[in-house]
């Protein structure tokens, strides 16, 4: 398995970086109060997609406590009033299967290969089934601003009134070419370049478990080159491995 994958971070205390984010979703998580919507916008390899998995793990990690029903009355309540949810324990069948890719109700959708109006219109369809084994159902929309006009409109109605059990997560490269209307629906937040200090943390930390002999200016160039990204400078490791082990 190439390096990006198989060090993607699992958990959010495994994120080196983003940290008003991280924070700010674990404050979310921790209060119960869960969007419908969220963009992750950002730069390439800043970990958009890594902590969308992250948070679809937490929301449906089995060993989330159930909230103290304080009201007397009888009320029909979301799953978003009834759990209290923080980071995710990355040991139970939930968090297991969103880490190897299995889990029925983590649906990641490529719009760069899937951006017309007739699979905005499946998705659409499909989201009205409750989930499978979680509480809810989280579609990661990864390149979100690859999807048509035509798409977005219908992505759109189901913003407007999306069912209680799903959330949905745009990751883009370019937030510039989501429409307003799909953006004032979403809560939004900004992914920055990692800094060379951070590149060098994550480089190093592969570098020590992968037994690499890697000397401190490569990895300060690894570090310049990668221009923030993780998943290039770990990349650029993968490659220079073979001949450094």
């Amino acid at each position: 398995m190439v390096f990006y994958r198989k060090y993607r971070p699992q958990k959010f205390a495994d994120l080196i970086g983003q940290k008003q984010i991280k924070e700010s979703l674990l404050a979310a998580l921790v209060s119960g109060r869960i969007s419908h919507g969220y963009l992750f916008a950002g730069p390439k390899g800043t970990g958009k997609t890594s902590i969308a998995r992250i948070f679809a793990k937490a929301v449906n990690c089995q060993r989330s406590d159930i909230r103290s029903r304080k009201s007397e009355k009888s009320e029909v309540r979301s799953p978003r009033s009834e759990f209290r949810f923080g980071e995710p324990c990355g040991r139970c069948l939930s968090c297991l299967s969103v880490a190897d890719g299995s889990d029925l109700d983590l649906v990641e959708i490529d719009a760069a290969s899937n951006r017309g109006i007739d699979e905005i219109r499946d998705l659409r369809e499909k989201i009205k089934l409750s989930p499978v084994s979680g509480r809810f159902k989280v579609y990661i929309i990864d390149e979100a601003h690859m999807l048509t006009t035509e798409a977005f409109n219908a992505l759109l109605k189901t913003l407007e009134e999306p069912p209680q059990h799903v959330i949905f997560i745009l990751c883009t490269t370019n937030p510039a070419k989501i429409p307003a209307t799909i953006l004032s629906r979403l809560s939004r937040f900004n992914f920055k370049r990692a800094s060379h200090d951070e590149i060098i943390d994550v480089i190093k930390k592969v570098a020590d478990t992968e037994k690499i002999k890697i000397d401190r200016e490569a990895f300060w160039e690894i570090a310049k080159v990668s221009d923030g990204s993780h998943r290039d400078a770990l990349t650029i490791l993968d490659q220079l491995s073979s001949g450094t082990k």
